[in-house]
């Protein structure tokens, strides 16, 4: 008998929930809990893993491991559904979701095919903010009537990053970039990463101060640019940086002489996850960081 009003009340509850957001096609409306969700950006699968709900389709890019470790603790395994600019839509219909969650800048040429799958939320994360990020996320959490759940993570991660905010240096000049086999892609002002080093109260290099997406710099440009604190990410341990360390250039920049350079290696958490979990793990590794020397 127990059971069986613990069911009729899941199922009321079920038929009773609806919501409507503003996401980036507009209205954004859905009358039941999403139970069958594929996502298609890393910042999706973080913002459903700090409200206990796991997607049962995640575009990885067809390598598990580029979910941080810290995020795959929390959700169950799920099925590929293929890179995260070319998601395969074989696939997801396969699952029969009954929501997908997709990003606006790579999916919205695609986004009436989504929609003939499953309801699909259009919310923006490549190109976003981390303060865009962070609405985005709660937009999610009412989607998935997990509200209550989601405005007390954010609360809790405010008050982590305040808490690593006071234990760093602040007004210096910091960039993040990649180093690549031929180039560094740096990440500027007004990119996720840029942002969230801001709101840790760091400043950006005012040559990319007002750029959104990463630019490909070489040597010459990054000392134009010439950053107080250069923190690089490598990917392998051949890349554009052994031969910059090279070149008497490289000794010139404001962060080499200074020993204010410092080294991520495998950086995809900094340069792909763009979510509350990641910026957590970015903001600590900031700490030991720049705290260490």
């Amino acid at each position: 008998m127990k059971r069986f009003f613990a069911c009729l009340s899941f199922f009321i509850s079920m038929s009773t929930f609806a919501v409507t957001v503003q996401d980036s096609q507009g209205s954004f409306s859905i009358d039941y809990v999403p139970q069958r969700i594929v996502v298609l950006e890393y910042s999706f699968v973080d913002a459903l893993a700090i409200v206990g709900v796991s997607p049962i389709g995640i575009a990885d890019d067809k390598d598990p491991s580029r979910i941080a470790s810290e995020i795959r603790e929390l959700i169950t395994p799920w099925e590929s559904v293929g890179t995260r600019s070319q998601p395969s839509l074989e696939v997801i219909s396969s699952l029969k979701p009954d929501l997908i969650i997709a990003d606006y800048s790579r999916h919205q040429s695609v986004y009436k095919d989504l929609q003939k799958i499953a309801p699909t939320l259009i919310l923006p994360s490549r190109r976003e903010s981390y303060q865009g990020n962070l609405a985005a996320a709660a937009i999610i959490g009412k989607v998935l009537d997990k509200d209550d759940a989601m405005q007390a993570r954010l609360a809790k991660h405010q008050e982590i990053m305040s808490e690593y905010a006071a234990q760093l240096p602040k007004g210096i000049e910091v960039q993040f970039g990649n180093a690549m086999e031929k180039y560094a892609s740096l990440h500027p002002g007004k990119s996720y990463v840029g942002t969230l080093l801001q709101s840790l109260g760091f400043k950006a290099p005012p040559m990319l101060k007002n750029e959104l997406s990463s630019v490909h710099t070489g040597l010459e440009q990054l000392l134009a640019s010439n950053p107080e604190y250069l923190i690089l990410g490598h990917y392998s341990s051949s890349d554009i940086a052994n031969t910059w360390e090279k070149s008497p250039l490289w000794k010139a920049l404001k962060a080499v002489r200074n020993d204010h350079v410092y080294h991520i290696y495998n950086p995809s958490i900094w340069s792909r996850s763009r979510g509350i979990i990641a910026a957590e793990i970015i903001a600590g590794q900031l700490v030991e960081l720049l705290t260490s020397k």
